[in-house]
């Protein structure tokens, strides 16, 4: 990622830049005039100069109108920029902006991979469900013509179909856990996949009636310094929120969040040094103070071990702390810093620390 991602001036070069052709870009996409060399590599350039995890789908979206979608690929950490890009773009009389790939109808959804057809009428899901993790959506799809010998091609295709059908950002949010699974092992009724978005509508009204109004106050919990030893000898320390990680909501703050930052230690059984251990607490304190409580984002702690700072938020959304992650990591470049954001509805990545 570059550093102009972070600044919205850059976003309005490009469509400053966009609006000088867009009568001839409109031209390519509806007279089909070479699509690939003279629209889309032009602007996939363009784009690439923002974010590197940029890419793009065009076409006409009627006869009148062409339509660019700015997609992420599903890439969690880089759709607020995607969303950012297009808001900001201009009104343009011939043109539609999309972020993200959008849903489909199931009727306009039919893709054919090789010999394999992928489509309503031979792809299935059952949802598996755990009494443990009862908000956690953990779905199986089935399509009818899986076997060893197709494995790679039919399980791409049904991916596919399914990431087309239901949108790139409703496949990322909406769906905990899934697989593709042959259809003589499954385990349960297979339910048609036109009924996909009906059940996933249904237990998101039933999550948020379940957990919106959830808050949580932080500011007197008691935090458990725990100590470990690494297989290599060196020891390992986390300090966590121990009221958070007993909370019976955790649910409702799904998104994890963790920012890794290399050090040298070996000298020191792999532990920073005074000033890297100083400057390790004030940047937690400065993205703690950026990612708000009551924003939906709650600092749970960190883990020192083998040359390494780990430091955790748990989120009810990933948009603001994708940006200050990505601040956080442009603002001290003299470190070897890297961030993930997943979603783990229970937290389970934590039941390590053993608290519940």
């Amino acid at each position: 990622m570059s550093a102009e991602i972070i600044n919205n001036h850059s976003f309005q070069e490009f469509w400053n830049w966009f609006e000088t052709k867009e009568k001839e870009f409109f031209s390519i996409l509806k007279d089909e005039d070479d699509v690939e060399v003279n629209f889309l590599d032009v602007n996939l350039h363009k784009l690439k100069e923002l974010n590197e995890q940029f890419f793009l789908l065009a076409g006409m979206h009627d006869d009148s109108t062409a339509e660019l979608i700015i997609t992420v690929d599903g890439n969690i950490k880089d759709i607020v920029y995607a969303q950012e890009l297009v808001a900001a773009s201009p009104a343009l009389e011939n043109w539609k902006f999309t972020a993200l790939k959008p849903e489909l109808d199931i009727e306009d959804v039919n893709l054919r991979i090789g010999d394999h057809i992928f489509s309503k009428e031979n792809i299935y899901f059952y949802s598996n469900d755990d009494e443990d993790y009862p908000d956690e959506i953990d779905l199986i799809f089935v399509h009818d013509d899986l076997n060893d010998q197709n494995e790679n091609e039919v399980i791409n295709g049904t991916y596919l179909f399914i990431d087309n059908y239901l949108g790139e950002l409703n496949f990322v949010t909406q769906i905990d856990n899934f697989s593709i699974s042959n259809k003589n092992d499954a385990e349960k009724e297979l339910i048609p996949i036109e009924k996909l978005k009906d059940f996933l509508s249904w237990r998101e009204r039933e999550f948020t009636e379940k957990y919106d109004a959830a808050t949580i106050k932080t500011t007197e919990d008691s935090y458990s310094l725990l100590e470990g030893t690494l297989e290599n000898g060196f020891l390992m320390l986390a300090t966590v929120n121990v009221d958070l990680l007993k909370w019976d909501k955790k649910a409702s703050h799904p998104w994890i969040s963790v920012l890794r930052i290399k050090y040298q230690g070996d000298e020191n059984n792999g532990f920073p040094d005074d000033k890297d251990y100083d400057l390790f607490n004030l940047i937690e304190d400065e993205m703690t103070l950026e990612l708000k409580t009551e924003e939906g984002n709650l600092n749970l702690g960190r883990e020192t071990a083998d040359n390494i700072r780990e430091i955790y938020f748990v989120s009810k959304d990933f948009r603001k702390i994708s940006k200050v992650l990505a601040e956080t990591v442009e603002k001290y470049p003299d470190y070897d810093m890297s961030f993930e954001i997943y979603k783990d509805k229970y937290w389970q990545s934590f039941e390590r620390y053993g608290i519940h």
